[in-house]
């Protein structure tokens, strides 16, 4: 491609970005219309799932990429992107979501509930709150949102039709999932994309991010657990706590533990842990009595949504590499957690990583800006999608108001600031 296209592509790439971003928050719009009837309400549908926004720009990217360097240079541009993360996020929600992951993990809830001297269904959901969140530490931030988001679902947001409640705590939820995972230098996206770069270890992490995150994830899950402690409280069985409708054998359970740690283990290597995911279908097809339908289709969406934002985003270097290296480090903070909700905090640290001769305190800030941010909008942080495509359903209308998304999480964000800007 010469200078010129390539400049082109990139600010069309840039137009496409912005108006993907009002896209995600024009949905509701496109819901009404769907619902009319009429011709095109199959169109209308479509641009009204948030999951298939960004792949639908990312077409017309190409589309005009291939119109302005050539077919051959789509390809190129296609061939030259990464994406991994799409993948893995994919596999992984399938297989936190199946029955014998989800029983053993909701039956380790249970069992710490029994023993806090609280309403047992308060106690679930501060439990789902904040310890599943902490977990993402070790099984990654996609499967704890998966598991947090599907035991939301099955426990309280069935049952309670308060509005605020649900947007408050979907919220603290993406919120507590973005800090959750900072524990260690794998399992978050943003963490993972500039550890290597940086020299950070899991040591590194757990002493300057680890204990922040952890109180602010404590505090967001307690400040929630206390303003609805009576809609909790009311009646109405606690959904997937009370048995399991098919007790599943611990050999099963077994696998399925050891199909998400091998998962986790290569979520470097595609090839080897979409190899180990066929390889888990397989495996549940053969014990289906002990199944429930799994989450392909909306790990499908949740996966074209993340390609997608790989897609359009790999263009955005351009202006957004140079707007992060002339900040200073406290400006940089509230720069990156402003910049996350309009941009993956992955791509955000990833291109902040580019930058030269930078402090330890300037990364601190860009890392912790960008999972501060994490849970402001659905396209801020690579496991919201799973989280969205979980719940959305329980939401009037079968829609989540982006709006409406980022005001629930503006308090837990604000109380992640402080955590993250306390001194050492």
């Amino acid at each position: 491609m010469t200078a010129f296209s390539v400049s082109a592509i990139e600010l069309i790439a840039t137009l496409l970005f912005a108006i993907a971003i009002l896209h995600t928050f024009s949905v509701p719009v496109f819901a009404r219309l769907a619902h009319k009837g009429g011709r095109h309400a199959g169109l209308w549908h479509m641009l009204s799932e948030v999951e298939a926004v960004f792949g639908f720009w990312a077409f017309v990217l190409l589309l005009a990429m291939a119109a302005l360097a050539g077919a051959g240079a789509a390809v190129e541009y296609m061939d030259t992107r990464n994406f991994t993360e799409p993948l893995f996020v994919f596999a992984i929600m399938v297989i936190a979501a199946s029955r014998p992951i989800l029983n053993l993990v909701t039956h380790l809830v249970a069992v710490i509930a029994a023993v806090v001297p609280v309403n047992r269904q308060v106690a679930v959901y501060f439990l789902t709150l904040s310890l599943v969140p902490l977990l993402g530490s070790l099984i990654t931030e996609p499967a704890a949102m998966t598991l947090a988001a599907v035991m939301l679902r099955d426990t309280c947001f069935h049952r309670i039709e308060d509005t605020r409640f649900k947007y408050f705590t979907l919220g603290v939820l993406f919120v507590n999932v973005s800090i959750g995972g900072v524990l260690t230098s794998y399992a978050a996206p943003p963490v993972l994309m500039v550890a290597s770069t940086f020299g950070w270890d899991t040591s590194y992490m757990l002493a300057h991010f680890g204990w922040r995150a952890a109180g602010a994830v404590a505090l967001n899950a307690l400040i929630a657990t206390l303003c609805f402690r009576r809609l909790l409280a009311g009646p109405g069985p606690v959904a997937g706590m009370e048995g399991t409708r098919r007790e599943v054998p611990v050999s099963v359970t077994a696998v399925h533990v050891a199909f998400l740690a091998a998962v986790v283990l290569f979520a470097h290597h595609p090839a080897v842990f979409m190899g180990l995911f066929l390889l888990f279908i397989g495996y549940t097809e053969a014990y289906k009595k002990y199944q429930r339908p799994l989450m392909i289709k909306e790990g499908l969406m949740v996966g074209f949504f993340l390609a997608g934002l790989v897609v359009l985003g790999g263009l955005q270097k351009w202006w957004l590499q140079d707007l992060l290296a002339d900040m200073s480090p406290l400006v940089l903070y509230w720069g990156a957690t402003a910049l996350t909700a309009v941009t993956d905090n992955a791509a955000l640290t990833y291109l902040g990583s580019l930058v030269d001769g930078t402090s330890e305190t300037w990364r601190y800030m860009l890392v912790a800006g960008a999972v501060t941010g994490g849970g402001l909008t659905v396209i801020a942080n690579a496991p919201n999608p799973a989280g969205f495509a979980v719940l959305k359903g329980t939401f009037p209308g079968g829609t989540i108001t982006p709006l409406a998304l980022l005001l629930g999480a503006a308090l837990p964000t604000a109380v992640a600031a402080v955590f993250f800007l306390l001194p050492a």
